[in-house]
């Protein structure tokens, strides 16, 4: 096939090329409408194309390359220790480009891998996307796999995964599969997600919906949250309403809102929510604040409890020197050595030494050595031993009252 030379620092005027094109270094390229190239267009060194390009295939070798219209390439594009940079459209089957990649207009191939920064000011269409250094689009991206090894920074997203060494920041849509960030992620619009794993810290700025969520640092959530399970290792926060299945973390977690759980909640430090608990099992190192808790399974609380409308499970466990305001009801009820409770409604309810309740109604009440209730009322037994006390007259009574919750 023949080729068609332009020589290092010329400017020339093309319209259609004959077989291949070779364009030396520093050369400008004016186009009459479209410069097409039947057979490979390969640029040596820097070199400026004032127009549209059409092609079979495309490369450029130690140098930056500026196709300030489209770029059309029906095979692929490929940069060596050089830059592409299109002012238009890109559609090629695949692009591997050494140093960067910028693209004015919808960007459109297979497969997209960019040594360093691909900077895309529309959309982005493709199978994988892998950049080493940082990705930014102002548009869409719709992909099966993105990588970057750095930053990323997407205004909308509809990808199976999303893998980013650094930081992501996205103003929303749909990752269908997972999420992988080593530092940082941020989410500024709704999001939709299959899995989320964060060395760092997550933010959500807007309601997000996704399956299993790991933080190794903080999240926060500005909004609604709905997960299958979250694990935080330091602080967590939801300003809205959380919902799913279990939590962990390993320090601090509030919720403004209410936290609706199916599982497991488990928090090393403090909890605090606003309005409603609920859940299967509860263990708190520090306290728990609510509105109302209610548990089908164990609960064990290690420091303080505050609920307006009090505190339900199957069984009650409250620590040693324990504070509770607010009523505990439950099946099994135990408070450790020196805890100071108010009202507690249960089926069976121990005192440990030196413990203290205002008022008890259970069926079976047992008062260890030192323990004190202002008022015990029971319909089974009643078991008081040496040192403890009961500051009125325990009634034994037919039927309880009805308890709380």
């Amino acid at each position: 096939m023949a080729e068609t030379r332009i020589p290092r620092d010329a400017r020339v005027r093309f319209g259609v090329v004959d077989g291949d094109l070779r364009v030396g270094e520093r050369a400008e390229v004016d186009v009459d409408a479209v410069l097409r190239v039947p057979g490979s267009a390969r640029f040596d060194g820097d070199a400026v194309v004032h127009g549209d390009v059409e092609c079979r295939s495309f490369r450029s070798d130690d140098g930056q390359v500026r196709v300030e219209g489209h770029l059309f390439v029906q095979e692929d594009i490929e940069t060596h220790d050089g830059g592409l940079e299109v002012g238009g459209e890109l559609r090629a089957r695949r692009v591997d480009a050494d140093r960067g990649l910028v693209v004015g207009g919808p960007a459109t191939a297979e497969q997209f891998e960019v040594g360093g920064k691909l900077e895309g000011r529309q959309t982005l269409t493709a199978q994988k996307v892998s950049v080493g250094g940082k990705l930014e689009l102002a548009g869409k991206l719709t992909a099966e796999s993105v990588e970057a090894g750095g930053a990323v920074d997407l205004h909308d997203v509809a990808v199976e995964t999303l893998e980013v060494g650094g930081v992501v920041r996205l103003g929303g849509g749909v990752v269908r599969e997972r999420i992988e960030v080593g530092g940082k992620f941020s989410a500024m619009a709704p999001l939709e997600f299959g899995r989320l794993d964060v060395g760092g810290i997550a933010r959500f700025h807007d309601n997000a919906k996704g399956g299993r969520v790991e933080a190794g640092g903080m999240l926060t959530a500005d909004k609604d949250l709905v997960f299958e399970d979250l694990e935080v290792g330091g602080v967590g926060s939801i300003e809205g309403n959380g919902k799913g299945r279990s939590v962990e973390v390993g320090g601090k977690f509030s919720v403004r809102g209410s936290l609706e759980l199916s599982g497991r909640l488990e928090v090393g430090g403090e909890i605090s929510v606003g309005g409603n608990l609920s859940g299967n099992a509860l263990e708190v190192g520090g306290k728990i604040t609510a509105r109302r808790a209610v548990f089908e399974g164990e609960v064990e609380i290690g420091g303080a409890v505050s609920t307006q409308e009090g505190l339900k499970a199957s069984r009650i466990d409250i620590g040693r020197k324990s504070r509770v305001s607010g009523p505990l009801i439950g099946g099994e009820v135990r408070l450790d050595t020196k805890a100071v409770a108010q009202d507690i409604y249960g089926d069976t309810v121990l005192l440990d030494d030196k413990a203290e309740a205002a008022r008890v109604f259970a069926r079976r009440v047992t008062l260890e050595e030192g323990a004190s209730v202002d008022q015990v009322t029971y319909t089974e037994t009643l078991e008081v031993k040496d040192g403890a006390r009961i500051r009125s007259a325990p009634q034994k009574v037919t039927t309880l009252p009805p308890f709380p919750l």
